[in-house]
């Protein structure tokens, strides 16, 4: 019974880091400097999920981790801007402003899943937590 904790707990840790990504790419969706000031537009960051049969404890049961969290180095989304601080000065690019390519729809998509994820994880717990007051009250 305690192993179903421990595989929801793992997925609310996995969900959280995966919450975490897609904020962070809708907060930085115009940023157009990196952490060190120059011109280079965010890089969208995301999340890989592995299984992780240590976790559940008996054959078939497993519990999930995050196997990768990095940064995805995607061609950016240029724009003329002329006028913009972090337009490019000269060369072929002169005028234009890097972008980072990150889609709201598909980052409001992917936080909606994780959100219903983390929800359903919750749920079992509830669940599990329940069905262990009923057999305390059972045996006593």
């Amino acid at each position: 019974m305690f192993a179903s904790l421990d595989i929801s707990t793992s997925a609310l840790v996995a969900q959280r880091m995966r919450l975490n990504a897609v904020s962070s790419n809708i907060a930085n969706m115009s940023t157009t400097r990196n952490e060190a000031g120059e011109s280079q537009p965010y890089q969208p960051r995301f999340v890989v999920f592995e299984t992780a049969p240590e976790i559940g404890g008996r054959p078939g049961a497993a519990g999930v981790k995050v196997s990768d969290a990095g940064v995805d180095p995607q061609e950016p989304i240029w724009k003329y801007q002329p006028g913009h601080a972090d337009a490019h000065k000269e060369g072929p690019r002169q005028g234009w402003v890097a972008y980072p390519r990150i889609s709201l729809m598909t980052e409001f998509t992917d936080a909606i899943a994780t959100t219903r994820a983390y929800e359903a994880n919750v749920g079992v717990i509830e669940v599990t937590k329940d069905i262990t007051q009923q057999t305390l009250r059972i045996l006593a």
